[in-house]
């Protein structure tokens, strides 16, 4: 579904050709990608419609720097849709008081 992008998490890491690998195929099928890259990646950056960057780093550091990303993509979403992203419904809040 070209209505429909795939965000694609490609760092340099254990499991990047899997992910380049899996890119290709959903843009054989004329999918659309957004894809999270490390700094100067030219391969993916390449093959996908938007590319976000993030510094390199080490492989136990990138989910830090990734989530900021997907982070905003998904504020960005939901502000476009008019959501209240204050308030997001279907929120189940507790607390454990011992």
């Amino acid at each position: 579904d070209n209505e429909m992008p795939v965000v694609a998490i490609a760092t340099h890491n254990t499991v990047y050709e899997k992910v380049v690998s899996n890119i290709q195929e959903i843009k054989a099928r004329n999918g659309r990608v957004i894809a999270i890259v490390t700094e100067g990646d030219k391969s993916v950056k390449s093959l996908v419609d938007h590319c976000i960057e993030i510094p390199s780093t080490e492989e136990c550091l990138e989910p830090l720097l990734t989530s900021i990303p997907l982070q905003l993509i998904a504020y960005h979403i939901a502000v476009n849709k008019n959501r209240d992203v204050d308030m997001p419904r279907n929120l189940a809040k507790s607390v454990t008081v011992e």
